[in-house]
């Protein structure tokens, strides 16, 4: 592991993900790979969640790694691969809660189309139940020193900066880097040693494949459900 991301989601970790898997030294394990293979990686991130974590199962053929989960365990993984540079993404706390309540927040909470099949999919097919359980259970703004009224935007905001400052505290200097996009590629080709490439760094809005990604996985589970339980609505 040559890189560890410990910034939350909606801080352009998709964006990271896609450069640094540009950069031509391995793969960059995200949430959509946990999420591509829910039978595999729902069992190992409840096993994480435990205190039982394999690392080395979750990461197998990965070099780096950004995103939910695996930011929320930056500590330890810090101690498992202590070669690897730790890459702190910040943003405007303002532009961040929006970004969340429009997607992260959308999936638990609200009354957008997304919430609702969301809710309907938890209800028959349990290793999404699974999936959402764990996904909560490890929710920095919820539990632990860094939570706060989630529901409240100002204390949202405020649990996005403690975790960002307790970060910048456990993380010694030399292995740290503290990006945002704007910083372009130099900070993390410098950190990981390689050289900058001639093409701009990517810039990856997924708001809306976010949101497409979810309700068609999930409209497909449901209609996976019901054909399974009402065998003759199909002939």
């Amino acid at each position: 592991m040559k890189l560890i991301g410990a910034g939350v989601a909606r801080t352009a970790t998709t964006t990271q993900m896609v450069a640094l898997e540009m950069l031509g030294i391995g793969r960059c394990y995200h949430m959509r790979d946990m999420m591509s293979d829910l039978e595999k990686s729902v069992p190992l991130w409840e096993a994480a969640r435990d205190g039982k974590a394999d690392w080395a199962a979750i990461f197998d053929g990965y070099v780096t790694t950004v995103d939910w989960p695996s930011a929320f365990f930056y500590r330890e993984l810090m101690e498992v691969y202590p070669d690897a540079k730790v890459l702190l993404s910040v943003r405007d706390g303002n532009a961040w809660e929006a970004s969340m309540r429009e997607t992260v927040y959308a999936m638990f909470y609200g009354d957008s189309v997304m919430a609702h099949v969301l809710r309907a999919r938890y209800h028959v097919d349990p290793l999404w139940r699974r999936y959402m359980d764990v996904v909560a259970s490890i929710s920095f703004e919820q539990y632990g020193p860094y939570a706060g009224n989630h529901h409240d935007r100002e204390s949202l905001i405020a649990a996005m900066e403690r975790w960002n400052e307790e970060v910048k505290a456990h993380v010694p200097a030399d292995r740290l880097v503290i990006w945002q996009p704007s910083d372009g590629w130099e900070p993390i080709c410098e950190a990981l040693g390689v050289p900058v490439p001639s093409e701009p760094l990517p810039h990856v809005n997924d708001t809306q494949g976010f949101k497409d990604m979810l309700i068609g996985g999930s409209l497909q589970a449901l209609n996976g459900w019901w054909a399974d339980t009402h065998p003759d609505a199909a002939s």
